[in-house]
């Protein structure tokens, strides 16, 4: 038999087992070929390149072809071809470059693979080169480079050419399309995804399961749930509805819609959709929803159902128990974490400083950032924001200062943490150097979330006239925060002028906001202004504008307790007020003064107290020491600013009771051990 016979049955011998995968008949047949002296050509070689390739057996293809005394074109591209399928991006393209060096000009299928190698390690300046030889080699219009090339840009966020190389392209196909549609999905903008997906129907291009996913995934960040339902009928209408993808696509949808109804119901369509990542999109729903109890039990079904959580599920439940300040809930997420190894995953631990921290276990916060190797921003910034929260201002910049050391870049958020630490602490000074740094050294353009921190940064320090000419300067209005905080600050230092100002602003952009009446009334109150204190009164009854009620709530088990002021709800009531009383008397014999002056009423004196006495953190301080351990920490949330006098009432309190108290109010934590505050009585 002919020898050129003899090799092309062979070379089809060997594509077929390339193409079933079957390694070790191929292995075999190569190893049968050597013993029998039979000379290897480089067309045989090439099939057995492929074949090792296919195999995902890329070590013996690499030795196959170093020992190829000659190489022919099919050689380069079996190599570039083989490393970009085994995902050894960087190989193939080094390849490519000597495919070039050897003087072989490369076929559609080599550009297709180098394309996809690039698109894949997100190199997209070589990648246009490679557009640029594609189009000199005349593959300009070749299907496959052209989908390749489609794919690289959107997945490299350059929109702009992929639509461009998109519209270059006269016959189009579902691939195509796809390509450019999921790159819309992925980068925005979303709505061109939609008009996309409409003109791909209008053509008559066939739709599957991967065109509708990603469209999908448009209308949930689009939050457009029409359109979303729409795709469902179609899915439904093809059969699609049992698909994995789509039905994790389909639950993200309605997720993050916040239509959980519907998402709910296409979770349980079947059971085999109910894999981790349909649960943590619909636990990622729930808690955006502030469903937490739901949250919470979709996660108990899926380890009853032997299903992991990921990283993914951890951060959202726990981000969850974060902005609930629920401590139980997350200390038991952690001992969930550490079982399934996800401790050392940077993300998650991020996410569990914020939550120690808004919680306020301070120490427990900073533990589990110095257990962080090679801490990424989100950690730095996460525990930027804990010292930002708890007013240790000092401490912030010390861990900015080593965030700079580490080589890890700020942003934006990081000078909104430093800059609310330095507000919290006094740090005037210090704080302003950040701002003016912000742009000229680290090149962060300051927003309005930056100027409102320096209004207040200067207008807790007192220095009203300087925060006042800070206001008249900047290139924009303030918002609502900055107002907010200037008024605040008035009301503190007693500037009843620049006080009504600020009010006046805020009511303008918040009408509905009750707290620009109510503390330009406390202002008016201090300066015994009843007068006026009750035409601002009358002027929210007119307008219908309520006064938010003050109130606190403490966590005792598994359940939280919420109190207001004089509130005679509770079922321990008796029990709590009784604790009250002594503790007032105690407090009374170790030095405490009422400051009358923050109750804005026209009343006497002793009313005035009786009123401070039953304000809502000192009841809910009070029900704790009846019913948490001394061992655990006493940790109080209140939902407005806590009062001075009850500042003041707390840390005799911590005094005479020997223990540390814990108090969040809207803008930061109090630590309060031994009679004295961690914010040094100036917050």
């Amino acid at each position: 038999m002919p020898r050129l016979k003899d090799s092309k049955s062979l070379a089809k011998i060997i594509q077929n087992l390339a193409q079933t995968r079957q390694l070790l008949q191929g292995k075999q047949l190569h190893s049968q070929l050597i013993s029998s002296g039979y000379p290897l050509c480089t067309f045989l070689t090439n099939h057995l390149l492929n074949m090792y390739s296919k195999c995902g057996q890329l070590d013996y293809s690499v030795k196959l072809f170093d020992k190829m005394s000659q190489r022919n074109l099919v050689s380069w591209t079996a190599m570039v071809t083989g490393f970009s399928q085994n995902l050894h991006y960087f190989e193939a393209i080094s390849t490519f470059c000597e495919m070039r060096i050897a003087g072989e000009n490369p076929t559609q299928f080599a550009f297709s693979s180098v394309i996809k190698a690039c698109a894949s390690v997100g190199l997209v300046e070589f990648g246009e080169e490679i557009h640029c030889l594609a189009l000199k080699f005349g593959f300009g219009s070749d299907i496959f480079v052209v989908s390749n090339l489609v794919d690289m840009y959107s997945k490299c966020g350059v929109m702009v050419n992929a639509y461009n190389v998109f519209q270059e392209m006269e016959c189009k196909d579902e691939v195509l399309w796809t390509a450019l549609i999921d790159g819309y999905a992925k980068n925005g903008p979303f709505e061109d995804a939609l008009s996309a997906y409409k003109n791909m129907v209008k053509e008559g291009i066939g739709i599957d399961k991967f065109v509708l996913c990603s469209t999908l995934a448009a209308c949930a960040a689009l939050k457009a749930l029409n359109f979303g339902k729409c795709l469902h009928s179609v899915m439904l209408k093809k059969g699609f509805e049992l698909e994995i993808s789509v039905g994790n696509a389909l639950t993200d949808m309605y997720s993050k819609v916040g239509d959980m109804e519907s998402a709910s119901n296409v979770f349980g369509i079947d059971s085999d959709c109910r894999n981790i990542v349909a649960c943590s999109s619909l636990i990622d729903g729930y808690v955006e929803m502030d469903r937490i109890e739901d949250a919470l039990s979709v996660y108990v079904r899926l380890r009853r159902q032997g299903i992991e959580p990921n990283e993914f599920t951890f951060s959202s439940l726990i981000k969850a128990c974060s902005s609930q300040a629920t401590l139980e809930q997350g200390t038991q997420l952690h001992a969930e974490v550490i079982k399934f190894n996800f401790d050392c995953n940077p993300f998650v631990s991020s996410v569990l400083v914020d939550m120690y921290g808004k919680c306020g276990l301070l120490d427990d916060s900073i533990r589990v950032f110095d257990e962080i190797e090679n801490a990424t921003e989100f950690a730095w910034n996460s525990m930027l924001s804990v010292f930002a929260q708890h007013g240790l201002g000092k401490d912030a910049i010390q861990l900015f200062n080593r965030m700079k050391n580490e080589g890890v870049e700020p942003n934006a958020i990081t000078f909104v943490s430093l800059l609310r630490g330095c507000s919290h602490s006094g740090l005037v000074e210090e704080g302003l150097s950040f701002f003016k740094a912000m742009e000229k050294i680290y090149g962060v353009v300051p927003r309005e979330e930056h100027y409102s921190c320096v209004i207040d940064l200067l207008g807790r320090a007192g220095q009203l006239k300087e925060a006042e000419d800070f206001i008249n300067k900047m290139p924009f209005e303030p918002n609502a925060f900055g107002w907010c905080s200037f008024l605040g600050a008035c009301k503190i230092h007693g500037d009843k002028e620049r006080g009504k100002l600020a009010a006046e602003k805020l009511m303008q952009l918040e009408p509905e906001n009750s707290g620009a009446p109510v503390l330009l009334s406390n202002i008016y109150a201090k300066e015994q202004q009843w007068e006026d204190v009750r035409t601002l009164r009358k002027m929210m009854q007119d307008f219908n504008v309520k006064k938010l009620p003050g109130y606190s709530w403490v966590d005792v088990g598994n359940k939280t307790h919420i109190f207001g002021v004089e509130d005679w709800s509770h079922p321990q009531m008796k029990a709590i007020y009784d604790k009250l009383n002594a503790l007032s008397g105690q407090i009374k014999v170790a030095g405490y003064v009422p400051c009358t002056d923050s109750i804005p009423l026209d009343v006497d004196v002793s009313v005035k107290e009786k009123i401070l006495q039953h304000h809502s953190e000192r009841l809910a301080i009070a029900f704790a020491l009846i019913s948490i351990p001394s061992g655990k920490p006493i940790i109080v949330k209140k939902n407005l600013r806590v009062c001075s006098d009850c500042h003041s009432a707390i840390k005799y309190i911590s005094k005479v009771i020997g223990r540390k108290i814990i108090v969040r109010d809207n803008s930061r934590f109090h630590h309060f051990s031994n009679g004295l505050c961690s914010c040094g009585d100036f917050w």
